[in-house]
């Protein structure tokens, strides 16, 4: 009989981040095993199947050329989506009116949405972000960049309202500059893709990925501690008592989470205070048929307003079906005045919507990241992870994760870069001859 003397690592957290941790660690040869609390994996990236449609969980969209894009590659984790339509259909809500939105030269001469001045500034700012180089920029806001580059207040709320669907974030006062013009940079160079039949075939791919290569993946198991000894991890106690043998644990939860599971780590502690959940309102709708199929998206200009109808490119709805996500950007202070207004948004797209639901779902509060790149943090290079300081052994992975990327860039790149430091790690605590084995099986 053979014993597996292969490092242990225990990964918690099903979403995206450890699923890829756990896919990274398994391929080089580790024994993997993921815990996830709820019933399903995936997360904010489930999928829910109604009457034939598929309903992610707000709207999601993946950014070409990204990190995301990059580990799914290595992973051999098909994408398979089309990018949204950009001909025609765009809108900028501006008030209780509809405007055309600008989205390319032409478009922008000719809407009324704003002064002339304010379409030479637009243009100007637009023409240069995709060269400005962010280094510099981590601890400014992308507001007070704004603020000194474009002087028009109706030029500003344009700028806003773009920086806002590429980051989902509303609170341009604390969001580092470098951040946000890099994830706009991804968006207008190379854009984005509505996934065919949802983000759940990303969750099914990696889980596929992960398990191949030997991870065991366990849903409706919560951990609720990381138990240490002498300093070193030894093993993940679960909330039923039992305890799951680890050398080395990734946490791929949120911070609050990672700081439970460890409350006496200051640090995870202190980085749970300082995350800033980023947060949205999203009402997501299945119709049997589409009204007004030229109108397709929309962005809220004097509030932070999102619409889309994700079925227009993405195979997600039956035929002559389709699906439309509304959202608005931010914590709502009255959820049912929220929903009121959501529900107008997409009366005012789309007439006569409401009497063709066939599903129709309101989520008053998803977190879409745990936090974000904060000016006052030094911006993207600020955020912490994968190691966690004071508690050898233990690691972090999340949207809140790393120098890479935002939103599910970060997710995918602190997984792979948790998996990578989680391993390097082991030869130190193994010795030689434990080297020897994980080299054999790697």
């Amino acid at each position: 009989m053979t014993t597996n003397t292969a490092a242990r690592v225990v990964v918690i957290g099903g979403g995206l981040a450890g699923l890829s941790a756990a896919a990274y660690a398994a391929r080089a040869g580790r024994r993997v095993t993921v815990l996830e609390k709820a019933s399903e994996l995936g997360g904010r990236a489930a999928t829910h199947e109604k009457k034939g449609f598929s309903l992610n969980i707000g709207p999601h969209a993946l950014y070409r050329g990204g990190e995301a894009e990059r580990v799914l590659d290595e992973l051999g984790v098909e994408m398979k989506g089309a990018p949204p339509p950009t001909n025609s259909g765009a809108y900028a809500i501006d008030g209780e009116l509809l405007r055309a939105l600008p989205t390319g030269p032409v478009s922008l001469l000719t809407s009324s949405l704003l002064p002339l001045i304010g379409k030479i500034e637009v243009a100007r700012l637009l023409a240069r972000l995709d060269k400005v180089d962010v280094t510099a920029l981590g601890e400014t806001s992308f507001e007070a960049f704004l603020t000194q580059k474009v002087r028009t207040p109706e030029a500003r709320a344009v700028v806003r309202a773009l920086i806002r669907l590429s980051t989902y974030s509303s609170d341009l006062t604390r969001l580092s500059a470098d951040a946000a013009i890099s994830q706009f940079q991804l968006g207008t160079t190379r854009g984005v893709i509505y996934l065919h039949d949802g983000w759940q075939t990303l969750v099914k791919g990696l889980a596929g990925v992960a398990r191949a290569a030997g991870a065991e993946i366990v849903a409706g198991a919560k951990a609720v501690s990381v138990v240490r000894e002498d300093g070193r991890v030894k093993a993940v106690r679960l909330a039923d008592g039992a305890e799951i043998p680890a050398d080395a644990v990734i946490i791929a939860a949120s911070p609050s989470l990672a700081s439970s599971l460890l409350p006496d780590v200051p640090v995870l502690a202190a980085w749970a205070a300082a995350a800033i959940p980023v947060t949205a309102a999203c009402l997501d709708v299945a119709l049997s048929r589409l009204p007004q199929p030229r109108n397709t998206f929309a962005l809220g200009i004097d509030r932070p307003l999102y619409f889309s109808v994700h079925s227009a490119s993405a195979r997600l709805a039956p035929e002559g079906g389709a699906v439309v996500h509304v959202a608005r950007y931010g914590a709502l202070d009255d959820p049912r005045a929220g929903e009121r207004e959501l529900e107008e948004v997409l009366e005012l797209l789309q007439p006569g919507a409401k009497n063709l639901v066939v599903e129709r779902r309101f989520l008053p509060s998803i977190t879409v990241a745990h936090d974000f790149p904060q000016a006052s943090r030094g911006g993207a290079r600020g955020r912490p992870g994968p190691a966690v300081p004071g508690a050898p052994g233990v690691f972090v992975a999340g949207d809140w994760v790393g120098h890479a990327g935002m939103l599910a860039d970060a997710s995918l790149a602190s997984g792979r870069a948790a998996a990578q430091a989680a391993t390097r790690r082991e030869v130190n605590v193994l010795g030689e001859a434990g080297r020897k084995v994980l080299d054999a099986r790697a």
